[in-house]
Protein backbone atom coordinates (compact mmCIF):
# COMPACT_ATOMS: atom_id res chain seq x y z
CA UNK A 1 0.00 0.00 0.00
CA UNK A 2 1.37 3.42 -0.92
CA UNK A 3 -0.50 6.84 0.77
CA UNK A 4 0.51 9.64 -1.61
CA UNK A 5 0.39 13.23 -0.02
CA UNK A 6 2.75 15.69 -2.25
CA UNK A 7 3.39 16.14 -5.72
CA UNK A 8 5.69 13.26 -7.70
CA UNK A 9 8.76 13.61 -9.37
CA UNK A 10 8.64 14.65 -12.86
CA UNK A 11 7.29 11.89 -15.44
CA UNK A 12 5.91 10.01 -12.63
CA UNK A 13 2.14 8.50 -14.02
CA UNK A 14 0.51 10.28 -10.96
CA UNK A 15 -3.55 10.45 -11.61
CA UNK A 16 -6.22 9.11 -14.41
CA UNK A 17 -9.34 9.32 -15.58
CA UNK A 18 -11.55 8.16 -18.10
CA UNK A 19 -14.75 9.77 -20.33
CA UNK A 20 -17.42 7.68 -20.74
CA UNK A 21 -20.56 8.17 -22.96
CA UNK A 22 -23.23 7.14 -19.81
CA UNK A 23 -21.52 8.26 -16.50
CA UNK A 24 -24.26 6.44 -13.83
CA UNK A 25 -23.86 2.65 -15.61
CA UNK A 26 -20.06 3.44 -15.25
CA UNK A 27 -20.25 4.44 -11.81
CA UNK A 28 -22.30 1.13 -11.13
CA UNK A 29 -20.04 -0.74 -13.11
CA UNK A 30 -16.73 0.57 -11.21
CA UNK A 31 -18.14 0.31 -7.48
CA UNK A 32 -19.12 -3.17 -8.75
CA UNK A 33 -15.57 -3.86 -9.57
CA UNK A 34 -13.38 -2.07 -7.24
CA UNK A 35 -15.71 -0.83 -4.28
CA UNK A 36 -15.39 2.90 -5.31
CA UNK A 37 -17.87 5.83 -3.67
CA UNK A 38 -18.22 8.85 -5.34
CA UNK A 39 -17.65 12.84 -5.31
CA UNK A 40 -19.21 15.06 -7.50
CA UNK A 41 -17.16 18.37 -8.76
CA UNK A 42 -17.44 20.93 -10.83
CA UNK A 43 -14.73 22.40 -13.22
CA UNK A 44 -14.74 25.23 -16.05
CA UNK A 45 -15.06 22.10 -18.44
CA UNK A 46 -17.61 20.99 -16.76
CA UNK A 47 -18.61 18.46 -14.06
CA UNK A 48 -16.90 15.19 -13.16
CA UNK A 49 -16.47 12.42 -10.97
CA UNK A 50 -13.77 12.00 -8.37
CA UNK A 51 -13.39 8.01 -7.65
CA UNK A 52 -13.17 7.36 -3.74
CA UNK A 53 -11.58 4.69 -1.66
CA UNK A 54 -11.71 4.73 1.86
CA UNK A 55 -12.47 8.10 1.29
CA UNK A 56 -9.21 8.87 -0.89
CA UNK A 57 -9.02 10.13 -4.36
CA UNK A 58 -7.99 7.59 -6.62
CA UNK A 59 -9.16 8.36 -10.33
CA UNK A 60 -12.04 10.12 -11.64
CA UNK A 61 -14.89 9.94 -14.51
CA UNK A 62 -15.77 12.90 -16.77
CA UNK A 63 -18.98 12.56 -19.03
CA UNK A 64 -18.69 12.91 -22.36
CA UNK A 65 -21.22 12.95 -25.53
CA UNK A 66 -21.18 9.66 -27.95
CA UNK A 67 -20.21 11.79 -30.45
CA UNK A 68 -16.84 12.52 -28.48
CA UNK A 69 -15.89 9.16 -28.00
CA UNK A 70 -13.47 7.88 -31.04
CA UNK A 71 -14.86 4.63 -31.33
CA UNK A 72 -12.17 3.75 -28.43
CA UNK A 73 -11.65 4.43 -24.65
CA UNK A 74 -8.86 4.34 -22.40
CA UNK A 75 -7.91 5.43 -19.20
CA UNK A 76 -5.62 8.65 -19.50
CA UNK A 77 -2.46 8.96 -17.46
CA UNK A 78 -1.22 12.44 -16.31
CA UNK A 79 2.02 12.44 -15.59
CA UNK A 80 3.95 14.51 -12.80
CA UNK A 81 5.34 17.80 -13.39
CA UNK A 82 6.43 21.13 -11.24
CA UNK A 83 5.16 23.29 -14.07
CA UNK A 84 3.07 22.32 -16.82
CA UNK A 85 2.99 24.83 -19.22
CA UNK A 86 6.84 24.66 -19.21
CA UNK A 87 6.14 20.92 -19.88
CA UNK A 88 3.73 21.09 -22.63
CA UNK A 89 6.06 23.52 -24.17
CA UNK A 90 8.94 20.91 -23.99
CA UNK A 91 6.75 18.41 -25.73
CA UNK A 92 5.70 20.56 -28.92
CA UNK A 93 9.20 21.30 -29.43
CA UNK A 94 10.23 17.35 -29.34
CA UNK A 95 7.54 16.43 -31.57
CA UNK A 96 4.87 15.97 -29.64
CA UNK A 97 1.43 18.16 -29.47
CA UNK A 98 -1.00 19.95 -27.54
CA UNK A 99 -4.55 18.52 -27.82
CA UNK A 100 -5.80 20.99 -24.59
CA UNK A 101 -3.79 23.29 -23.53
CA UNK A 102 -2.61 23.87 -19.81
CA UNK A 103 -5.75 24.70 -17.33
CA UNK A 104 -6.53 25.07 -14.17
CA UNK A 105 -9.05 22.10 -12.90
CA UNK A 106 -11.30 23.41 -9.79
CA UNK A 107 -8.62 24.26 -7.90
CA UNK A 108 -7.19 20.55 -7.88
CA UNK A 109 -4.03 21.06 -10.10
CA UNK A 110 -3.31 22.69 -13.25
CA UNK A 111 -3.26 20.16 -16.39
CA UNK A 112 -2.67 19.66 -19.66
CA UNK A 113 -3.89 16.64 -22.87
CA UNK A 114 -0.85 15.98 -24.67
CA UNK A 115 0.68 13.42 -27.68
CA UNK A 116 3.80 12.10 -28.14
CA UNK A 117 5.02 11.67 -31.69
CA UNK A 118 3.81 7.97 -31.92
CA UNK A 119 0.14 9.72 -31.54
CA UNK A 120 -0.15 8.41 -27.67
CA UNK A 121 -2.47 10.82 -25.40
CA UNK A 122 -1.25 11.21 -21.81
CA UNK A 123 -1.76 14.14 -19.47
CA UNK A 124 0.15 16.61 -17.35
CA UNK A 125 -0.71 17.06 -13.78
CA UNK A 126 0.88 19.97 -11.65
CA UNK A 127 -0.90 19.49 -8.45
CA UNK A 128 -2.05 21.90 -6.02
CA UNK A 129 -4.74 20.74 -3.96
CA UNK A 130 -4.74 17.50 -5.06
CA UNK A 131 -1.14 15.53 -5.67
CA UNK A 132 -3.02 12.82 -7.97
CA UNK A 133 -3.87 9.35 -7.01
CA UNK A 134 -3.77 9.12 -3.05
CA UNK A 135 -3.59 5.71 -2.93
CA UNK A 136 -1.74 3.22 -5.01
CA UNK A 137 -0.31 -0.27 -5.62
CA UNK A 138 -3.18 -1.87 -3.25
CA UNK A 139 -6.46 -3.80 -4.63
CA UNK A 140 -8.12 -1.11 -6.23
CA UNK A 141 -5.88 1.58 -7.22
CA UNK A 142 -3.63 2.24 -10.01
CA UNK A 143 -0.75 0.22 -10.01
CA UNK A 144 1.30 0.93 -13.53
CA UNK A 145 0.90 2.20 -16.98
CA UNK A 146 2.98 0.72 -20.25
CA UNK A 147 3.20 2.25 -23.43
CA UNK A 148 2.31 -0.07 -26.37
CA UNK A 149 2.89 1.28 -29.81
CA UNK A 150 3.52 0.05 -33.35
CA UNK A 151 6.52 2.02 -33.63
CA UNK A 152 8.33 2.49 -30.32
CA UNK A 153 11.66 3.83 -30.90
CA UNK A 154 10.50 7.26 -31.48
CA UNK A 155 8.71 7.51 -28.46
CA UNK A 156 11.25 5.48 -26.24
CA UNK A 157 13.30 8.66 -27.87
CA UNK A 158 10.67 10.86 -26.81
CA UNK A 159 9.97 10.15 -22.84
CA UNK A 160 14.28 9.84 -22.55
CA UNK A 161 14.35 13.45 -23.78
CA UNK A 162 11.44 14.84 -22.45
CA UNK A 163 11.28 13.50 -18.91
CA UNK A 164 14.93 12.76 -18.33
CA UNK A 165 13.96 8.81 -18.56
CA UNK A 166 16.55 6.37 -18.98
CA UNK A 167 15.80 3.20 -21.14
CA UNK A 168 16.25 -0.01 -19.97
CA UNK A 169 16.12 -3.54 -21.41
CA UNK A 170 13.57 -6.63 -19.53
CA UNK A 171 15.61 -10.15 -19.17
CA UNK A 172 12.48 -11.15 -17.68
CA UNK A 173 10.88 -11.04 -20.72
CA UNK A 174 13.39 -11.57 -23.57
CA UNK A 175 10.28 -12.79 -26.11
CA UNK A 176 9.28 -8.96 -26.17
CA UNK A 177 9.80 -5.60 -27.42
CA UNK A 178 9.79 -3.76 -24.01
CA UNK A 179 12.33 -1.00 -22.86
CA UNK A 180 12.05 0.15 -18.82
CA UNK A 181 11.28 3.68 -18.14
CA UNK A 182 13.02 4.90 -15.74
CA UNK A 183 13.82 8.04 -13.57
CA UNK A 184 16.82 9.82 -13.33
CA UNK A 185 16.47 8.34 -9.41
CA UNK A 186 16.35 5.25 -10.96
CA UNK A 187 12.46 4.83 -9.99
CA UNK A 188 11.09 2.60 -12.70
CA UNK A 189 7.56 4.62 -13.90
CA UNK A 190 6.46 2.04 -16.43
CA UNK A 191 7.46 0.93 -19.56
CA UNK A 192 7.41 0.83 -23.80
CA UNK A 193 5.87 -1.83 -25.23
CA UNK A 194 6.96 -2.72 -28.93
CA UNK A 195 3.49 -4.26 -30.62
CA UNK A 196 3.52 -4.25 -34.67
CA UNK A 197 -0.29 -5.56 -34.13
CA UNK A 198 -1.46 -2.42 -32.26
CA UNK A 199 -3.97 -0.47 -33.94
CA UNK A 200 -2.93 2.41 -32.70
CA UNK A 201 -0.47 3.73 -29.78
CA UNK A 202 -1.36 3.92 -26.20
CA UNK A 203 -1.61 4.07 -22.93
CA UNK A 204 -2.13 1.26 -21.36
CA UNK A 205 -3.69 1.45 -17.59
CA UNK A 206 -3.23 -1.58 -14.95
CA UNK A 207 -4.94 -1.67 -11.83
CA UNK A 208 -3.95 -3.91 -8.95
CA UNK A 209 -6.54 -6.55 -7.00
CA UNK A 210 -6.46 -8.83 -4.35
CA UNK A 211 -7.51 -11.94 -6.67
CA UNK A 212 -7.34 -11.72 -10.34
CA UNK A 213 -10.13 -14.84 -10.97
CA UNK A 214 -12.56 -13.27 -8.59
CA UNK A 215 -12.25 -9.79 -10.25
CA UNK A 216 -12.61 -11.15 -14.05
CA UNK A 217 -16.23 -12.60 -12.37
CA UNK A 218 -17.16 -9.77 -11.08
CA UNK A 219 -17.11 -7.82 -14.02
CA UNK A 220 -18.51 -10.09 -16.57
CA UNK A 221 -21.36 -10.37 -13.96
CA UNK A 222 -21.64 -6.17 -13.99
CA UNK A 223 -21.66 -6.15 -17.84
CA UNK A 224 -17.64 -6.38 -18.90
CA UNK A 225 -15.84 -8.63 -20.67
CA UNK A 226 -12.66 -10.38 -19.79
CA UNK A 227 -9.84 -12.23 -20.52
CA UNK A 228 -8.53 -15.66 -19.70
CA UNK A 229 -6.59 -15.02 -16.79
CA UNK A 230 -3.03 -15.44 -17.25
CA UNK A 231 0.57 -16.07 -14.67
CA UNK A 232 3.60 -13.83 -15.85
CA UNK A 233 6.65 -12.89 -13.95
CA UNK A 234 4.84 -10.33 -11.84
CA UNK A 235 2.18 -11.82 -10.65
CA UNK A 236 -1.55 -12.97 -12.25
CA UNK A 237 -3.09 -10.89 -14.63
CA UNK A 238 -6.29 -10.41 -16.88
CA UNK A 239 -7.31 -7.94 -19.66
CA UNK A 240 -10.36 -6.89 -19.28
CA UNK A 241 -12.49 -4.27 -21.04
CA UNK A 242 -15.83 -2.21 -19.70
CA UNK A 243 -19.49 -2.35 -20.72
CA UNK A 244 -17.86 1.34 -22.88
CA UNK A 245 -15.18 -1.02 -24.76
CA UNK A 246 -12.38 0.80 -22.11
CA UNK A 247 -9.62 -1.83 -22.03
CA UNK A 248 -7.72 -2.04 -18.83
CA UNK A 249 -5.77 -4.60 -16.91
CA UNK A 250 -5.83 -5.80 -13.51
CA UNK A 251 -2.69 -8.27 -11.65
CA UNK A 252 -2.79 -9.84 -8.66
CA UNK A 253 0.76 -9.68 -7.62
CA UNK A 254 2.54 -12.20 -5.10
CA UNK A 255 3.05 -11.80 -1.78
CA UNK A 256 6.47 -9.15 -0.83
CA UNK A 257 9.17 -11.07 0.65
Amino acid sequence: MSEISSNQPLGTPTWIDLGVADLDRAKVFYRALFGWEYEERSAATGPFTLCLLRGRRVAALRPVSAADVEGESWWQPYLATDDCDAAAKRIAEHGGTVLAPPSDVAGLARTAVVADPVGARFGLWQGRTLAGCELVNEPSTLVRNDLAAPDPEPARRFYATVFDFTLDGNADLPDFDFTFLRRPDGHEIGGVFGDPAARAARWQTVFEVADTDELVARAIAAGGTAGTPEDSPYGRTAALTDPFGTAFSVITRPPAN
